[in-house]
This record gives structure tokens, sequence and C-alpha cells, in this order.
């Protein structure tokens, strides 16, 4: 503009996306050397301010899945009259449900499912997890997971249901997450509907810890 006055126009563009990342207009003494390599080294530090901004969500994005040992759902049945041992018809459905659930976070890409057949304690065998007082972390940690899952539906009655999930760090085993459904209504073919619904609502939006 004139031997006192300059202006300095950056852009900075994603090609492989074809979006400008950051654009600016600066306006600055440039009347000698020293008003230069001032003028430099401030737009620098801004542009590098801003593009670790702009980058930090991808790269975000793009860290590690968390590996997570997803157990079989258990039933707590609390009817008027519960069945002894596990019906044919409910462990059908609670194999439905933990399908589903894994399905659901396999897809959300934040996740690496670990093969849980490989436990053996007895906790897992007798589908028992939610009482043994977090013991599901070490198994997961044995299983070579970041994180254990655990889901619970407990049955009120015939037509109404809660659904439960707990995850753990397997090192610490610290819960990192937990949610509940509060009562829902429907039968047991509405159990994989419902677990479903509150991984989405409670875990992958409501965010994960590592």
């Amino acid at each position: 503009m004139s031997t006192l006055i300059q202006w300095a126009k950056v852009a900075v563009i994603d090609v492989g996306a074809s979006r400008v990342l950051y654009e600016k207009l600066y306006t600055f003494r440039g009347d000698n050397d020293e008003a230069w390599d001032h003028a430099r080294m401030f737009v620098s530090r801004e542009v590098r301010a801003a593009l670790a901004a702009a980058l930090a969500p991808a790269q975000a994005t793009a860290a590690a899945p968390i590996g997570l040992a997803v157990f079989e759902f258990e039933l707590e049945d609390n009817s008027a009259a519960p069945a002894s041992g596990l019906a044919g018809s409910d462990a059908a459905y609670l194999a439905d449900v933990t399908s589903g659930v894994r399905d659901r976070l396999a897809q959300s890409g934040r996740y690496r499912l670990v093969d849980t057949t490989g436990a053996t304690a007895e906790p897992v065998k007798a589908r028992a997890l939610r009482d043994c007082n977090g013991c599901e972390a070490a198994v997961a940690q044995q299983l070579g997971a970041d994180q254990s899952l655990i889901g619970v539906i407990r049955r009120v009655s015939r037509t109404e249901y809660t659904v439960g999930f707990q995850v753990r760090d397997a090192r610490s085993g610290a819960v990192v997450s937990r949610g509940d459904s509060g009562l829902r209504m429907g039968a047991d073919y509405s159990w994989t509907r419902g677990a479903i619904h509150l991984i989405g609502d409670r875990l992958l939006e409501g965010g994960a810890q590592r």
C-alpha cells in the first residue's frame, strides 16, 4: 500500500479434500527488515496454531481403535415366576442381543472387538459376570483387550424390562462408562432393539474414554 503499510494474505488449502483450512488477511508495518521479520514470525505462529486446531479432530478419528471384549449379555429375571435356569428362548434372544451390540460397536470404527470364546473363568461360563465385582476386567486383559463390556437384561415382567451395560479399563479395572435404559415396554423380542439403542446413545454418542 505504501512504504509503511503492507498487506499479506495467507491461505492453507487441503488439496485432497478441496477445502480451505485457514485464510486470513494481515496488515502490518513493513518499512524495515525488522518489521518484515516480526510479521513473518507472527504469521507463522498463527498459521501453525490454526492448523493444529483444524487437524485435531481428524487425528483423533484416526487413532487406533480400542480393543474391546464384549461378553455375552446376561439375564436377571425378576418376573413373578422366573424359570429354573435359562430357557432356550431366552438364550436365543440373549444371543441376538449380544450379536446386535457387537455389530453396532464394530461398525462404529471406534472399537476392535476381541474374541471372548477363549475365556474359561467360571463367571463367564455361568453368565454371572454382573456379580463378580469387576472380575471381567482381568479376564479381558488376559484376552488382550483394552476394555471389557458386560451387559444385563433385567426382566421385570413378560412385557417390561431394563437394559444395563458397564465398560471397565482392563488394566486398572476402573469403570469408564455405564448406562441404564430405565424401564422399557416390550417382550423378549424387543431386547435387541433396546440394547442397541442404549449402546448407541450412552456409549457411542456419549463418547468413550481410553
